[in-house]
């Protein structure tokens, strides 16, 4: 069963008295001097919001404050080989996001002179973009009236308006976005888009919302039921799978390692990675083929991960090459120094196995 929307009438007097609500606790309460906020642009705040997707505002300031020292427009960025903005975006996490990043400022550079599209639909239409995220960046980098609907505002609506049913699903979704418009205030649009981000992120949480603080606690469906935990109503999420790799660390007498490009697709796709195998035996034949190696492979410690759908378990192999040079494919393949590292993106277990190595003073300390 699921809640009726509001009357098209009533919805817009109670959107109306929500934005106000919001914008007036957004000028006590809210987040005024986040980076993306200082000489606020469209290109400034697409990165955010693109960084934004699926991470915490703590955790992308310091990964934006060194992007935006590398790469402080479109042409920068457009212009950089994408090993150098995937190196730059090791540990963030979600990788696609960075390739539709570099792809979509080729895509203005090329197709829109260099400047950020101001069109709703161009913008939407760039690699990662969407809805949603389109509609943030033109509210709140040129106040221009579009609703958005991403994780934090779909709850705060689901809450507020006691909407039920899985907000996945199509008819669901579609209520939540009459309703986010229905809210979205023609003036003061960038304080009303910024204060409902906001809200969501820091009172009206997943887990533990703090009710007694948020400014529309009284009219709040939600609180009001005592429904705060059950709305939106969670997903079913599926007991997680376990996966297994093997790893080949093949390391030369200097201490740097074989790594090999993974493919675009599939986890920690176009980084830089050691090469993986589902069993032993095929990293083992595999070592046959390079030249210089000399077996046997030594298991080392496992490497323990966990990506949002499953947990990932990796067996490094740790095998001794005496070629300088050797590789199967040079155009696939590179030798890295933790010392004196490329600007190559690496999966952030991968970066630490790879110190770990460098720095053990005997090999032993990495079979603990």
């Amino acid at each position: 069963m699921t809640a009726r929307s509001p009357a098209p009438g009533r919805a817009a007097r109670a959107g109306a008295r929500l934005a106000q609500a919001l914008i007036d606790w957004h000028g006590t309460c809210g987040r005024h001097d986040l980076p993306w906020q200082r000489q606020r642009s469209p290109y400034r705040v697409w990165v955010s919001e693109i960084m934004l997707q699926q991470t915490q505002v703590s955790t992308v300031i310091p990964y934006y404050e060194r992007f935006m020292q590398r790469f402080p427009d479109v042409a920068a960025l457009a212009g950089a080989p994408l090993d150098e903005v995937l190196h730059l975006w090791s540990g963030l996490g979600y990788y696609a996001r960075a390739r539709n990043l570099h792809r979509a400022a080729i895509q203005i550079r090329d197709a829109h002179a260099g400047r950020f599209p101001s069109d709703f639909v161009a913008v939407a239409a760039l690699p990662g973009v969407g809805r949603s995220t389109a509609g943030a960046i033109l509210a709140l980098a040129c106040g221009e009236r579009f609703p958005i609907l991403d994780g934090n505002v779909r709850r705060v609506l689901a809450r507020h308006f006691g909407v039920e049913g899985d907000p996945a699903a199509r008819d669901t979704l579609a209520r939540l976005w009459d309703l986010s418009d229905a809210c979205t205030p023609s003036e003061q649009v960038a304080l009303y888009t910024q204060a409902v981000m906001d809200l969501g992120a820091t009172l009206c949480t997943r887990r533990n919302p703090a009710c007694e603080r948020c400014p529309l606690s009284r009219s709040c469906i939600a609180r009001r039921t005592g429904r705060q935990h059950e709305l939106p109503v969670p997903r079913r999420r599926p007991e997680r799978p376990r996966r297994s790799v093997f790893m080949l660390a093949a390391q030369r007498a200097d201490g740097a390692v074989l790594l090999e490009r993974r493919p675009e697709r599939g986890i920690w796709g176009g980084l830089w990675c050691l090469p993986e195998f589902a069993s032993a035996a095929a990293a083992a034949a595999y070592l046959t083929r390079l030249p210089g190696a000399t077996p046997p492979l030594s298991p080392l410690a496992h490497i323990e991960h966990a990506f949002t759908h499953f947990d990932l378990v990796i067996t490094p192999l740790l095998a001794h090459c005496s070629d300088p040079d050797g590789a199967p494919d040079p155009a696939q393949h590179a030798w890295y120094h933790v010392s004196a590292p490329g600007a190559l993106g690496l999966p952030a277990p991968i970066q630490r196995f790879l110190q770990r190595l460098a720095s053990a003073p005997t090999q032993t300390q990495l079979f603990e």
